[in-house]
């Protein structure tokens, strides 16, 4: 009878302790446990269950609930894309000879489990809902779309690029973890979506990023980033060495010490220097 008396007082004890973490307790614990594990690994789910009962409108927990769903739907799988050079912005794992003595290359795919994905999307939904300006929930909601739809971002675009409009049309009280986000951090944040585009390398995946880019620099037009971005497009998609320069100069007048467009206007300079030269 003792030996059960005390084993209740143990329960006890050790609910009383758990009931006594915090948030930022529980953000450690689960830091801790994906970087063992990953953020699907065996016990991160029953952690995310306990940190959202114990505080049920902690965002963080909400972040590592997406992330669970997220990567549980993702499996790898090796493909092969004939002498495609490039797949996805990535180079090729390895390459074979086909019975013609011709390359063959063979990239890593992610694909993704239809209903772990659909759950990633109802957790990020339900906090955009619960907080329409919170925007690391708008960010990665738009990141998921660009990875799960791969070359054609159809739905990850007109997010963004709505985003964009909404952002223009009446500046918005952003917020990011729940503290207040300026513009430098929307711009940076729209930033490096379109840089998920470009990565991609898709002719679909391109024009998005010309597109948000240039809504953006209207937007921002003291922003030389955007412009970099013209920039880049003119002279890795379009091949236009001579309107790819003009943007970089722009960029310039704005910040001398742009190295993106300093480096790449030196490149397009030497190209035409080669080019005299033949």
């Amino acid at each position: 009878m003792r030996k059960w008396i005390l084993a209740i007082a143990a329960i006890a004890l050790c609910s009383a302790a758990a009931a006594q973490n915090s948030p930022e307790e529980f953000q450690a614990r689960y830091e801790r446990l994906v970087r063992s594990v990953g953020a699907s690994g065996v016990g991160v789910e029953t952690l995310i269950d306990r940190w959202e009962e114990a505080f049920p409108d902690d965002p963080a927990a909400a972040v590592a609930r997406f992330s669970y769903y997220f990567q549980r739907s993702q499996s790898t799988e090796m493909v092969s894309k004939g002498t495609q050079r490039r797949y996805l912005g990535n180079a090729p794992t390895f390459t074979l000879k086909d019975a013609d003595g011709q390359d063959v290359n063979f990239f890593q795919e992610d694909f993704y489990d239809e209903d772990d994905f659909a759950e990633a999307m109802r957790v990020l939904d339900r906090q955009i809902s619960l907080h329409p300006n919170e925007l690391r929930f708008i960010f990665l909601r738009i990141s998921a779309l660009t990875a799960y739809e791969k070359e054609y971002p159809d739905m990850a675009a007109a997010a963004l690029i709505e985003l964009v409009k909404r952002h223009a049309a009446s500046r918005k009280d952003w917020t990011i973890d729940g503290e207040p986000a300026d513009d430098e951090i929307f711009q940076q944040g729209v930033g490096e979506l379109c840089a998920e585009f470009f990565r991609i390398g898709s002719p679909a995946s391109y024009e998005y990023f010309r597109e948000v880019s240039d809504r953006m620099s209207k937007h921002f037009p003291k922003n030389p980033a955007f412009i970099d971005n013209l920039g880049s497009y003119q002279q890795a998609v379009k091949h236009n060495d001579q309107q790819a320069a003009k943007y970089y100069r722009k960029a310039l007048k704005l910040d001398p010490d742009d190295y993106a467009a300093r480096t790449n206007l030196q490149t397009i300079e030497r190209k035409k220097a080669q080019a005299k030269k033949k």
